[in-house]
C-alpha cells in the first residue's frame, strides 16, 4: 500500500514540475499565469497533501505495530508455518520430526513452552564502541582515498647576515593510497517472521547493524591493511614502535612497571612534536591497572568510588577490546589518522535473493563502505605494555 502511494506521489511530482515549467514559460511570454494552469497547479497540490496524509497515517499505523508486544504463537501454529512441514506431510510418514530451522535461517518457530512470556527480547552482548568517536572522520565519494605524505623535513632555517645567501632546506614526500573496504553479512528469515513478529525482525535488524559496527570497530584497530581489510592503527608502518625493553627502563632508573612505559610513550610523543591525546589498552589490562594498589593496600588510580573517566597522566585512557591484550597505543589520534566514510549503514531487504522467493524467506543484508588512512605513523606509539 505505502509503495503505490509513493509511485502516485512521484507521479503528482513530476506532473507539478512539468505545470510548473508550463507557468514560467507563460509568465515569460504572456507576463502571467494563465487560469488553467494555475487550477491545475492547486488541484495537483492537493493531491499531493492528500497522499502526504495518508502515507503519514500508514507509516504511524506501522510504527504502532511495531511497539506492540509480539503475538504469542501456539505449537499448531509454529507447526504448520515452519518451512518443514510441507516437506513432512508430502512424505507421508506416520512418525518423524522436521526441524523448525532452515540451514541458517532464522525462523519464527520460538518454543512456546515457558509458563508467562516475557516481552521483548533478552538480548546478546553489546559492545560499547569507542575508537571510531575519536577519529577525525570525512565524507569521501571516492573509490580509493590518495595522499601525499611528508617523509623527512631537514630544516637548515639558520640566522642570516645581510647579503648572505640563506641556507636551502630540503623536503621529501611519499605517496600513499588505500582504497575503501566495504564491511557487511547477511541473514535470511522466513516471510512468516517479518510478517507476524515485527519486534523480532527489528531485533535481528538491530543486531545486523551492530556486527557491522564492530568488525569495523576491530578493523580500526587491527586491521592487516590486505585488501579487503582496513588499515588499522596498530597494523605494521602505521606506528612509530615504542622501543623499550626491561632493561631499558631500568636503567633510566624506572620500575619497568606499566604506568611508567605509558608515560616514557606519553613524553616520547611530546618529544616529537606529536602531543599523545589517548591511550588505548584492551579492556582487561585497564582495569588491572584500575586495581592496582600500593604497599598500604590503596588503589594508585583513586578511590573506587569515585566517577572520575579514566585518565593516565592527564591523557584519557580509552578500554578496548579491539585492542590485542598485552598491547599499548599512545599517541596523537587527531593527527595521526583520518576516517574516510564512502557510505554509512545500508541495511537491505530481498525476496529474490537466490531462491528466497519459492521458500518464502526473506534475506537481510546490512553493509557499510569506509577507509582508514594514517597519515602520521610518528604520531603513534605502540607495543608491549610489559617489554621483555
Amino acid at each position: 500500500m505505502s509503495d503505490a502511494i509513493l509511485k502516485a506521489l512521484d507521479s503528482v511530482e513530476a506532473k507539478l514540475k512539468s505545470m510548473s515549467e508550463k507557468a514560467d514559460a507563460e509568465m515569460k511570454d504572456l507576463g502571467k499565469v494563465s487560469a488553467d494552469t494555475k487550477a491545475a497547479i492547486d488541484n495537483l497540490g492537493i493531491e499531493q497533501r492528500a497522499l502526504a496524509d495518508r502515507l503519514l497515517q500508514i507509516e504511524q499505523k506501522q510504527s504502532a505495530k511495531q511497539d506492540d508486544e509480539p503475538k504469542v504463537e501456539s505449537w499448531g501454529e509454529q507447526f504448520v508455518k515452519a518451512a518443514g512441514y510441507g516437506d513432512f506431510q508430502k512424505k507421508g510418514e506416520q512418525r518423524g520430526s522436521f526441524g523448525l530451522e532452515v540451514k541458517n535461517t532464522v525462523t519464527n518457530a520460538i518454543a512456546n513452552t515457558f509458563s508467562e512470556r516475557r516481552p521483548g527480547i533478552v538480548e546478546g552482548a553489546f559492545r560499547v564502541f569507542t575508537i571510531e568517536d575519536l577519529l577525525v572522520s570525512i565524507p569521501t565519494s571516492a573509490n580509493a582515498i590518495d595522499w601525499i605524505r611528508e617523509n623527512v623535513f631537514t630544516n637548515a632555517a639558520a640566522e642570516t647576515a645581510e647579503g648572505v645567501q640563506l641556507p636551502q632546506s630540503s623536503i621529501t614526500f611519499t605517496p600513499g593510497t588505500m582504497p575503501v573496504s566495504a564491511v557487511g553479512h547477511f541473514v535470511k528469515i522466513t516471510r512468516q517472521l517479518a510478517m507476524d513478529n515485527a519486534a523480532l525482525a527489528a531485533y535481528i535488524n538491530r543486531r545486523m547493524v551492530y556486527g557491522v559496527n564492530l568488525k569495523v570497530e576491530n578493523q580500526l584497530v587491527a586491521g592487516n591493511g590486505t585488501a579487503p581489510n582496513l588499515n588499522g592503527l596498530t597494523n605494521a608502518g602505521n606506528f612509530t614502535a615504542h622501543g623499550y625493553t626491561a632493561a631499558t627502563l631500568t636503567g633510566a632508573g624506572l620500575a619497568n612497571n606499566k604506568f611508567d612505559l605509558i608515560g616514557k610513550m606519553i613524553g616520547d610523543c611530546a618529544l616529537a612534536d606529536y602531543p599523545a591525546d589517548v591511550v588505548i589498552l584492551n579492556t582487561g589490562d585497564w582495569w588491572t591497572l584500575r586495581l592496582a594498589k600500593d604497599s598500604q593496600g590503596r588503589y594508585i588510580l583513586g578511590d573506587p568510588g569515585s566517577n572520575v573517566a579514566p585518565m593516565l597522566f592527564g591523557r584519557p585512557v580509552v578500554a578496548s577490546n579491539a585492542m590485542v591484550a598485552g598491547k599499548v597505543w599512545v599517541g596523537s589520534l587527531s593527527q595521526a589518522a583520518t576516517l574516510h566514510n564512502r557510505a554509512g549503514i545500508a541495511l537491505d531487504l530481498s525476496d529474490s535473493d537466490e531462491n528466497n522467493f519459492q521458500l518464502q524467506l526473506v534475506t537481510i543484508r546490512a553493509t557499510r563502505r569506509l577507509a582508514l588512512t594514517v597519515e602520521k605513523p610518528a604520531a603513534a606509539r605502540y607495543g608491549d605494555l610489559v617489554p621483555a
